[in-house]
């Protein structure tokens, strides 16, 4: 019986880690979801205030079913705020909202990694579905170009985790000093978000260590298949 070693050693503890963050970041946002603004705003008015603030006029602010399922779309210049963060008056809804303006912003600004990775998606998005799978296929039957294409598509998609860091705490740091510079939120309620958002980046970088330890993995079988 086959046993995959490096995936049990390099992988498995990776996977562990981001479900653990995931855990944590909607124990940290059930928590402070609970805590009100004192200003009585929800995510939506503060997403609007503050994108007026910056300018952005033309970015929309929409509402879009799920949990916690907030994301800015660039194309259309929409910002779509999940139930509890669009109705939502918590600093932790607030903090989610704020998040996602950051986003708007690097946008607005052609913020550096942010052009990076929007560049990279089309790759990555191939390279994380395909690249594991051709490289596998290449190790199971022998095929060095197959290995070579599947670790070169993964690669990108891995690349595109490792920069979505930068992208992902900038956002993060910009939201917590509008917050603060527009008066949305006080000291005390800021720390509220702070720790919501900084419970949130850690999703990311585990996601980027799973996606690291797994092309470590298919270096290390590429390898030992050579010296085969």
């Amino acid at each position: 019986m086959y046993v995959d070693t490096y995936y049990i050693v390099l992988v498995v503890p990776m996977i562990l880690l981001s479900i653990i963050c995931q855990a944590r970041v909607s124990s940290t946002f059930n928590r402070f979801n609970k805590v009100s603004n004192a200003r009585g705003l929800t995510g939506a008015e503060a997403a609007r205030n503050l994108l007026k603030r910056q300018g952005l006029l033309d970015v929309k602010v929409e509402h879009v079913r799920g949990r916690l399922t907030d994301h800015y779309d660039p194309k259309t210049k929409v910002l779509r705020l999940s139930d509890s963060v669009f109705t939502g008056s918590s600093v932790a809804a607030l903090g989610v909202a704020a998040h996602e303006a950051g986003h708007a912003v690097q946008h607005s600004e052609s913020y550096g990694p942010i052009a990076i990775r929007s560049a990279l998606v089309p790759v990555a998005n191939v390279g994380s579905m395909a690249g594991p799978y051709l490289a596998l296929f290449g190790l199971l039957f022998n095929m060095g170009m197959l290995i070579s294409l599947g670790i070169i598509l993964f690669s990108a998609a891995v690349l595109f985790y490792l920069v979505t860091l930068p992208v992902e705490y900038n956002a993060s740091a910009r939201a917590l000093e509008m917050l603060e510079r527009d008066s949305i939120l006080s000291s005390a309620e800021l720390e509220g978000s702070k720790k919501v958002l900084k419970a949130a980046a850690l999703t990311y970088v585990a996601s980027a260590l799973v996606a690291v330890m797994s092309l470590a993995r298919l270096l290390l079988l590429s390898r030992n298949r050579r010296r085969d």
